[in-house]
């Protein structure tokens, strides 16, 4: 994934890097802090944290005007390390993990779709990435 079509956002976290990737991982955190904004939400998630296992996050607006499930099925996986994974629409995504002493640098490459503006993509993935920082940092 190095071609000039890849977006990359990325997030310092107050935190160890096996809690990082625990709250990354269990949908028992991830229905906490899955969401651009407030007024969306994961009402549901699922993983099954294995290399051709699938994640399935339901992420709706609260008003219940509209939901997608943002799936896909894990390429790779190196525990507290790597997270790649091919989206439910065959777009690649990787997740690198970097323990720098007691905190960790999450960095998220990602395959943009065509239908919304990069900047637009690029906002919401790091809006997310943000809202899970708060939540580590915080629990």
């Amino acid at each position: 994934m190095s071609n000039s079509n890849t977006i990359i956002v990325e997030a310092a976290i107050l935190a160890p890097v096996e809690v990082v990737w625990q709250y990354f991982t269990d949908p028992e955190h991830v229905v906490h802090w899955n969401n651009a904004s407030p007024d969306w939400h994961t009402p549901k998630a699922e993983n099954d944290l294995q290399v051709g296992g699938k994640f399935s996050y339901i992420m709706a607006a609260k008003d219940g005007s509209s939901s997608f499930d943002f799936w896909g099925v894990y390429d790779t996986i190196k525990e507290n390390q790597l997270l790649s994974y091919t989206m439910g629409d065959g777009r690649k995504a990787t997740i690198t993990f970097i323990s720098v002493g007691d905190d960790t640098k999450i960095i998220e490459t990602f395959e943009p779709e065509n239908e919304n503006p990069i900047e637009m993509q690029k906002g919401g993935w790091q809006s997310i990435l943000d809202n899970f920082k708060k939540y580590v940092e915080e629990n």
